[in-house]
């Protein structure tokens, strides 16, 4: 239970940074429509359109995803040059120019380029932007700053499947993309009101920065060089690529399970409110005990959602698997995050994190495109979702090697 004198702290850290944490928010939530469990409510439609098999839609949304993760690498360093502001509104405007073009593209040959604008500015950009600006803010209360701007992601996770998938019913699924377009376009003049006051990485002082490992400022070339980057690596790329690929193959899912669209797609808000526990959890956690203690650990409810995913024959069982999968998700939105700022400093955060960003969209791609084939090829997901149980069981050993490693070289004070 958590004391009242604890509960004052919180509601005076939410009073006096409200509106940093709510633009956190907004860029996190407006992410949504470049995210896996948004696009994938219409594959149905999109694969019928333009006469795709589950391979091909895989395949297809695995190479726009993957020139997403390249860009990435140069596109987040911009964080460390540009406000979150002004970079902001920028990427809100693209993301709606991508939202128009998925609503009025005819053409097949398009639909990669399609996909790759909307994985750049929604998932990679949007997501990037927030999770920096929370990182380089906030130091003594980052956990708590992630997780309050994380909440964008749940609450897009729990209310756009619910809302657009009813929608399909009364419009065509072209009509929706302009909805989501006008929806990121509103995002503008919010953030802007929002970020009046925003800080700036040029104008943040020395000594509002913090360092990493060995007390240094990590460039992201001396980060690639150091061996911990690659310990994390399978980490980083598993949340991403298998949390994508379920949602991804949602309504293949559902049908080789016997159940409605619809009446999977209740069930994430169950999901959504275990990862906003989660998210909280981990954030108050991780301001007490740091990233390394917990980020070996934090992926092992993965093993046990994608068991049950396999073994599930009924609502009811999925409906565990979520609140697992949710454990992981929710604390995915803050230690990974405050991983790199804790390990390699705050000064070049925004170069060295669009690695990892980069690592986890490209993540995004290898799931779906495997998925995809496999499924091709007459490998079911109930099947996979078995391997996937044994990739985070060596994904978490993987870890724990690196941070038991690495760890002592943290500043004492950390």
């Amino acid at each position: 239970m958590i004391s009242l004198s604890k509960r004052s702290d919180l509601f005076s850290f939410l009073k006096q940074n409200r509106n940093w944490l709510t633009a956190g928010a907004l860029l996190s939530l407006l992410s949504s429509f470049g995210q896996t469990f948004f696009i994938s409510i219409f594959a149905a439609e999109i694969q019928a359109d333009f006469g795709l098999s589950h391979g091909g839609w895989g395949s297809l949304y695995a190479l726009g995803t993957m020139a997403s993760a390249a860009t990435m690498v140069w596109a987040g360093s911009l964080t460390d040059i540009f406000r979150a502001r002004t970079l902001g509104v920028l990427v809100f405007g693209m993301l709606a120019a991508s939202c128009l073009a998925m609503a009025v593209n005819p053409y097949l040959s398009l639909l990669p380029i399609v996909i790759f604008a909307l994985r750049l500015t929604g998932q990679g950009m949007c997501s990037h932007i927030a999770v920096v600006s929370m990182a380089r803010w906030f130091v003594a209360t980052r956990g708590r700053a992630l997780s309050v701007a994380s909440l964008g992601f749940a609450f897009g996770e729990a209310l756009l499947p619910i809302v657009f998938v009813a929608l399909l019913g009364l419009f065509h699924w072209r009509s929706l993309w302009v909805v989501a377009a006008i929806i990121a376009l509103a995002g503008i003049p919010l953030l802007l009101t929002l970020l009046k006051t925003e800080r700036t990485p040029q104008s943040m002082a020395d000594e509002n920065q913090s360092v990493g490992m060995q007390g240094e400022h990590w460039t992201r070339k001396k980060a690639l060089r150091h061996p911990l980057f690659w310990f994390m690596i399978p980490a980083l790329l598993g949340p991403s690529a298998f949390n994508t690929a379920f949602f991804f193959n949602q309504v293949y899912f559902a049908d080789i399970k016997g159940w409605s669209h619809l009446s999977l797609v209740t069930l994430f808000p169950l999901y959504t409110l275990m990862a906003i526990a989660a998210m909280v959890a981990s954030g108050i956690a991780l301001d007490r005990f740091g990233t390394a203690r917990m980020i070996p650990v934090y992926q092992l409810p993965m093993v046990i959602a994608f068991t049950i995913f396999a073994l599930s024959g009924s609502l009811v069982q999925a409906a565990f698997g979520f609140v697992f999968l949710a454990m992981t998700t929710g604390a995915n939105s803050t230690l990974p995050n405050a991983f790199w700022a804790e390990f390699y400093g705050t000064r070049h955060i925004g170069s060295i994190k669009a690695m990892a960003t980069a690592v986890m969209v490209l993540g995004s791609a290898i799931g779906p495109g495997i998925t995809g084939v496999l499924i091709d090829a007459g490998v079911d997901l109930n099947t996979q979702y078995i391997g996937v149980s044994v990739y985070f069981l060596l994904a978490c050993l993987c870890t724990w090697v690196g941070i038991h490693r690495y760890r002592n070289a943290l500043p004492r004070s950390t």
